[in-house]
């Protein structure tokens, strides 16, 4: 599900390299705007229930944040260093003086820290979307909250009992809208073409409580189409619909995360997705800017596509798959707060039988 997921973004990120920002607006308004919509929102449910699981088989919060940091930070780091020393001086248009000279490339250094900056001197500027070279690393920062967050709802005993996790997430999907409502000064905001990253966030949360309440969800053909419509209709430009679609969109994704087909053997023991992620929008721009004749929407697809996979491969036999080999030397003498070492008080912290 999370290559299907990542593709689906590359397709879609094909339309913005082809032809501009402008595209941004115009699909949003199509008749398939909301289901495009849901990919980035199922994508933090997926990964919210994933790491549900993987925080009640860590032994410590050290553990778990170990897990995530191997999981997520050696990636990204070699692709913010691929863009920035091998990627950028063979495209920009500045001397490689003024390039290796220049503050832009020191500020996107940066993004090895998730603090994201999209620009490098003299890359791109003459795309149908200028300049940006990772426009898809705005989610890094919300991705990190996401960890964060649930680590404070265990510190703070939210996670003791499912209820009072779920009841939490619950406040929250209500206060927020609320408090975007006041600071608009009483009006609507604008819906964007995107989901807020904050709503990115409660996705991922309800897809904690969806692993919590994992042998209570009820599986079926009409509650999957009922969550299936409430989503599409709260993305479809509801005002301020999209504040309130995560249990929705979360309850849909687990249930066809939890199909389960056969797996193709050229994914057997390997993850691609996130090296998709990392990877594709890079390549597209740069395809773009090297073949002009590139600028269409297919022509981006057919050819980025080949070569984003054969990079993610790349990122994971390579880089990935390596660090997470490491994960036997995390440390775990920190026991995690409510959470004795016992697998089965574990299981109890989550909800489990």
């Amino acid at each position: 599900m999370r290559i299907v997921l990542a593709l689906i973004v590359l397709c879609l990120h094909s339309l913005t390299t082809a032809y501009g920002t402008g595209l941004d607006f115009a699909w949003d308004t199509w008749l398939y705007g909301p289901w495009l919509r849901l990919v980035l929102p199922m994508f933090f449910a997926l990964s919210g229930f994933l790491v549900a699981g993987s925080f009640m088989r860590s032994k410590s919060i050290l553990h778990f944040l170990g897990l995530r940091f191997l999981r997520i930070y050696p990636a990204l780091a070699v692709e913010v260093l691929l863009s920035a020393l091998i990627l950028g001086p063979i495209v920009t248009t500045v001397a490689f003086s003024q390039y290796f000279g220049s503050e832009m490339f020191f500020r996107y250094l940066l993004n090895i820290t998730g603090h994201i900056y999209y620009y490098l001197p003299g890359v791109f500027a003459d795309n149908p979307y200028p300049n940006k070279v990772n426009g898809q690393l705005w989610t890094v920062p919300f991705e990190l909250l996401c960890y964060i967050s649930l680590t404070a709802a265990v510190l703070v005993g939210f996670t003791k009992k499912r209820q009072v996790f779920m009841l939490a997430c619950l406040v929250m999907l209500i206060a927020y809208p609320i408090a975007r409502f006041f600071v608009h000064g009483g009006e609507l905001p604008v819906t964007a073409t995107k989901v807020p990253g904050n709503v990115l966030v409660e996705t991922f949360l309800w897809g904690v409580v969806c692993y919590q309440y994992r042998d209570r969800l009820p599986f079926g053909v009409i509650p999957f189409g009922v969550a299936l419509g409430i989503s599409l209709a709260l993305l479809s430009g509801l005002p301020m619909g999209e504040y309130f679609c995560a249990p929705f969109v979360a309850y849909l994704t687990v249930v066809l995360g939890l199909l389960n087909p056969r797996r193709i053997n050229f994914l057997k023991g390997a993850d691609y997705s996130y090296g998709l992620f990392l990877y594709h929008f890079a390549i597209q721009q740069a395809m773009v800017d090297l073949l002009p004749s590139l600028r269409t929407w297919w022509a981006v697809i057919a050819t980025s596509l080949p070569a984003s996979i054969l990079v993610a491969a790349a990122s994971w036999h390579l880089v990935e798959m390596p660090a997470l080999k490491l994960k036997g030397r995390l440390p775990v003498h920190l026991p995690m707060p409510f959470i004795r070492n016992r697998r089965a008080d574990v299981a109890n912290e989550f909800g489990e039988s």
